[in-house]
């Protein structure tokens, strides 16, 4: 397999410095040679254009209900993400992209679902279902399940939404949700899994059910790790930690799930900011995980 690995530099979304530097922190963490001890080779096409916040109206553009910082430049890199995905899938590729803010998988998801059905495993502390009219913040990282969907005003965004069925979407690891989050993912039909569920059920038994749900009838699996998932004594480099998440161990056994299922297309790791971190700990976790996902095993 060539795994093409695509930087996203992304921090606008979050409207925090720091996250942009994701990419190069997993790349200093040893990311190609963990690659290439699998047996795979690597491309990496380097990092994507993103503007930079300092200069630029994060209102500029204004969704016609709401809040939705930098909406224009948000666009942007997601149409640059979306193609580069594209073209690494058409040309028999295995994109990984490296955040970066999670406001990426708008573009990530639009590419990988181009040609083909796709199920989407999101594993997340935050449900990332508001809407520029639900939003307390205005940050666009915690919309972008909502965007592909084309829920709220993203329904009208053609940049933003996805050919993806809601059933099709799993989520595991929730433990930060807003109030209109919840009542609008409990009335959804998407499938998501807290840290209660893992907490009452293990680990293995929620990401078997979820990935049962995310592959129901499509072509393969696109997975989105946000390093957030995890507890912050474990990646302590993330942009919006909060406590009781999952462990060192649940978070490999999570990935070596989906490596065993042999469906993944494509994958991208989000959130880790290394002004934050000790020591490029979280990044180097994110590596480890990342090989797991596809496919290492301990024996």
């Amino acid at each position: 397999m060539d795994v093409r690995v695509i930087g996203a530099p992304m921090d606008l979304g979050a409207d925090r410095r720091g996250v942009d530097m994701g990419p190069s922190a997993l790349r200093y963490a040893g990311l190609a040679d963990s690659i290439r001890a699998l047996g795979y080779s690597i491309d990496d096409a380097g990092d994507l254009p993103v503007p930079r916040p300092e200069g630029r109206d994060p209102n500029a553009e204004h969704p016609p209900d709401g809040n939705a910082k930098y909406l224009r430049e948000t666009r942007e890199v997601c149409r640059s993400v979306e193609y580069a995905v594209a073209d690494a899938l058409e040309e028999g590729a295995f994109p990984l992209l490296l955040g970066g803010d999670h406001s990426i998988a708008i573009g990530s998801v639009n590419g990988a679902s181009k040609e083909r059905d796709v199920g989407v495993l999101w594993i997340d502390a935050h449900g990332d279902f508001n809407t520029p009219e639900t939003t307390l913040s205005g940050n666009i990282h915690g919309m972008p399940v909502a965007a592909m969907l084309g829920r709220g005003v993203f329904g009208d965004m053609e940049w933003a939404r996805a050919d993806i069925d809601e059933r099709n979407i799993a989520m595991v690891g929730l433990r930060d949700i807003d109030e209109q989050e919840r009542k609008a993912i409990t009335e959804s039909d998407v499938t998501a899994y807290t840290m209660s569920d893992i907490d009452s059920h293990g680990i293995a038994p929620v990401v078997e059910d979820a990935l049962e749900a995310a592959l129901d009838g499509v072509d393969g699996l696109h997975v989105s790790l946000d390093m957030d998932v995890l507890d912050p004594g474990e990646a302590p480099g993330v942009g919006t930690p909060v406590h009781g998440g999952v462990t060192y161990r649940e978070a490999h056994a999570a990935m070596e799930l989906i490596a065993e299922t042999d469906t993944q297309i494509s994958m991208e790791v989000v959130e880790a900011n290394p002004i934050l971190d000790s020591h490029n700990k979280t990044a180097e976790l994110a590596v480890e995980l990342i090989a797991s996902g596809l496919g290492k095993q301990i024996l």
